[in-house]
């Protein structure tokens, strides 16, 4: 028995708002940590961007997990965007607009 047409174009909405969230919010979330992290970390510059390079790839993995973990699907966008004010808001406080 197939679910009725309503139930499953909900579920493929879901589905793609995570998608966007986790993949594109993600993006972005990790290129302003980058951006972030590259400024802060107490080191050599080229070191400071190494290790947020690499860092980056992680958060992006999180936000990714974290998209697709959260109970619902606004929820997991709303948090990535949270997460991305903060970060484009410390880049500004830092002086470097994001």
């Amino acid at each position: 028995m197939r679910p009725p047409r309503a139930a499953e174009a909900r579920r493929v909405a879901g589905i793609v708002t995570r998608l966007l969230a986790g993949v594109g919010g993600g993006y972005a979330v990790a290129g302003l940590a980058d951006a972030w992290l590259a400024t802060s970390l107490p080191m050599p510059r080229v070191e400071a961007v190494l290790t947020s390079g690499m860092l980056s790839f992680v958060i992006l993995a999180v936000c990714i997990v974290f998209a697709f973990a959260a109970r619902q699907a606004w929820r997991a966008a709303a948090g990535i965007a949270i997460l991305a004010a903060i970060l484009a808001g410390l880049l500004w406080l830092q002086g470097h607009a994001p």
